[in-house]
């Protein structure tokens, strides 16, 4: 995947809303998981748009993304939970694009895949 322009207003967002106060990866990935859990509207219809190693989902498959997963399970990677064959599973955010979701939830959701893209760890 290419790495993007750096985006300003995301940065700044990033930053502020974000990442802010936070000194570790630790704090950072519990700043993205407030962020992420106080933005977006679950749950949302999502198509998933690369195939990854700890998902079954392949690209091109819809899901409903019901909400995030645990914050537990969410210290390396953000994960939500979705619904799939029947079954409710935890993959991660940035595989999946919401389908006609809220100005929020694009917004936070784009935030995520762009600090992804960006190479930016926690």
């Amino acid at each position: 995947m290419k790495k993007p322009r750096e985006n300003p207003v995301r940065e700044n967002r990033i930053a502020d809303e974000v990442v802010v106060d936070a000194y570790g990866p630790e704090e950072r990935a519990m700043g993205w998981y407030c962020y992420l859990q106080d933005k977006i509207r679950f749950p949302f219809l999502a198509q998933c748009i690369s195939s990854k190693a700890v998902s079954p989902l392949r690209t091109g498959e819809e899901v409903e993304v019901c909400r995030m997963a645990p914050e537990d399970v969410c210290s390396n990677d953000m994960l939500v939970m979705v619904r799939w064959q029947r079954r409710t599973m935890a993959v991660p955010l940035s595989q999946l694009s919401p389908t006609k979701p809220d100005e929020a939830t694009i917004e936070a959701i784009g935030d995520w895949h762009y600090w992804i893209r960006q190479g930016y760890l926690f």
